[in-house]
């Protein structure tokens, strides 16, 4: 089927001697227009859908600017490309303000003219031509890199190509590409899976050749800048993944200096045991010894695991420095006005050598888009929740206090205590009635499960997690599934698939962003 021609009009005073131009145009599949005033312009698009104008600037009687005015107010979308001989900067902001699409200077060639053209008709095309080969190289390449022996530094990488195409396919909405693209990271999480069941509980043993996990956070990103007597602001995004940090980075490289580095969530990749650690600089386990009452078993509140960071911070602190004489500050952010709190009151904390945030609106986001039609209606998927976390965070008092921050000589460190998943998948998980209710995660005596879709861990202490007696077993999900109990297990598969869970081991819970900002 012959291709529909894309239709110009061309509004000269001298369009005669643009004649050669014309053909060259049409002989590309161009259908020219010529028009030799700006009262013929208008006229022409109050009767035809023309997909792009060539306007001239000085024209005699409505000049170039007048009927950009009034072709705008007719069509405000359609593009317009301004061609003058005065090359005056006023006059370039004029036609800019008045939202000209492009700007030649004349004397103009047949080949700038089109360049021109092709830019605003077949930019998008091209784009998605240049991706898709881009991705099947890419694609070749990670499936080559996962065909041979993997560690920690060669998973980053993967999971930092597959966080740049998330953004890059977001842009493009190719569903083709999206398609492929989601098969080649349930592939990768396939592997990585596999990867963490082979190699979690070693590196609990081999300090030297582990990555920094959790524990590692405050030692390595942010003691260093006390040490050097710079006051640091040590901010945790509850359940941000990488994928939602490149997606904001854009807004604070104007701002600040980035370095940007990954890390490893500890297991599970839940609050009460990741954000402990990064806190506590301990592992879950001894975390249970410190506070007993609160890692009881059956205890399934969060809250009450939580309750506790401020001074598991100074603890650690003391523990890492025992020279260290500081006060420090802890502002945990659940809404609004404990925000705008946090930035009214910013001046008082840039007194205190660390001041730790921690910032739950995107936790909250992800259950809350389980219970609620109208969230599930705003983030049907991971591109539109991608999209939600970036309008929150550019209207949000975090974003307000960075600005603020971005003026002053202190220390950002930034990051997430887990990531999260979303779950397409159910398998059945089988306990006993103290359980616990989390779906990517459990915890209690005699639990069973499909090991393909899930690490069974018999011998919590191999991987730094509490017992509860000698039969505490541990089931942590894969990939992207989630458990459900046998009895009701088709309403409860139906009920949280296309939920965004955490707990479990996949490259989007575990593989997180830690930031150093500081101003430029």
């Amino acid at each position: 089927m012959e291709t529909e021609k894309k239709r110009i009009l061309w509004a000269d005073d001298e369009i005669d001697l643009l004649q050669p131009h014309m053909i060259f145009l049409n002989e590309r599949g161009y259908e020219v227009t010529p028009v030799t005033n700006g009262a013929d312009a208008v006229a022409m698009i109050r009767k035809i859908p023309f997909d792009v104008v060539l306007l001239d600037e000085m024209m005699a009687g409505k000049d170039g600017l007048a009927t950009l005015a009034d072709i705008k107010e007719i069509n405000p979308h359609i593009p317009v490309i301004m061609i003058t001989k005065n090359e005056e900067e006023r006059l370039m902001e004029e036609a800019i303000g008045q939202r000209i699409d492009d700007y030649l200077t004349k004397p103009v060639n047949p080949s700038q003219i089109l360049l021109a053209c092709k830019k605003l008709f077949d930019a998008r095309q091209i784009l998605k031509d240049r991706a898709s080969r881009d991705f099947v190289a890419d694609s070749s390449e990670i499936r080559a890199t996962l065909s041979g022996p993997m560690d920690w530094s060669k998973w980053t990488d993967v999971y930092q190509r597959l966080a740049g195409w998330d953004l890059e396919l977001d842009r493009l909405r190719d569903a083709g590409l999206r398609q492929m693209y989601g098969d080649q990271r349930k592939e990768c999480n396939l592997e990585f899976g596999k990867y963490i069941e082979r190699v979690y509980a070693p590196w609990l043993q081999d300090e030297e050749n582990s990555p920094n996990l959790s524990v590692d956070i405050v030692p390595k990103f942010v003691y260093p800048h006390i040490q050097q007597k710079r006051q640091v602001f040590f901010v945790v995004i509850d359940c941000m993944r990488l994928d939602h940090w490149l997606s904001i980075q854009p807004l604070l490289e104007d701002l600040f200096k980035v370095e940007s580095q990954l890390y490893c969530s500890i297991l599970p990749t839940a609050t009460p045991y990741a954000r402990n650690a990064i806190f506590g600089g301990l592992f879950p386990s001894e975390l249970a010894e410190l506070y007993p009452g609160e890692w009881m078993e059956g205890n399934d509140d969060d809250q009450s695991r939580n309750r506790h960071e401020h001074q598991l911070m100074d603890r650690q602190l003391s523990l890492i420095d025992p020279t260290l004489k500081i006060e420090t500050r802890y502002i945990k952010v659940l809404d609004i006005a404990e925000g705008m709190n946090l930035v009214k009151k910013l001046n008082d904390y840039r007194r205190f050598p660390v001041v730790s945030v921690v910032v739950n609106f995107l936790d909250m986001l992800a259950h809350g888009r389980s219970e609620s039609e109208l969230l599930q209606e705003m983030a049907p998927n991971e591109a539109a929740f991608r999209s939600l976390v970036r309008s929150w965070f550019l209207h949000s008092s975090l974003f307000e206090m960075l600005r603020r921050l971005a003026s002053t000589d202190s220390v950002v460190v930034l990051t997430s205590d887990h990531g999260s998943v979303y779950g397409t998948r159910a398998t059945v998980a089988h306990g006993n009635r103290d359980t616990t209710t989390n779906l990517r995660y459990k915890c209690g005596k005699n639990l069973r499960c499909d090991t393909r879709h899930a690490l069974h861990i018999k011998n919590p202490e191999d991987y730094g997690l509490p017992t509860f007696g000698i039969s505490t077993n541990y089931i942590i999900a894969k990939e992207d599934y989630y458990f459900v109990y046998p009895s009701r297990f088709h309403e409860y598969e139906r009920q949280y698939r296309g939920s965004f869970q955490h707990g479990g081991i996949s490259m989007e819970e575990m593989i997180l962003p830690v930031v150093t900002l500081t101003a430029k």
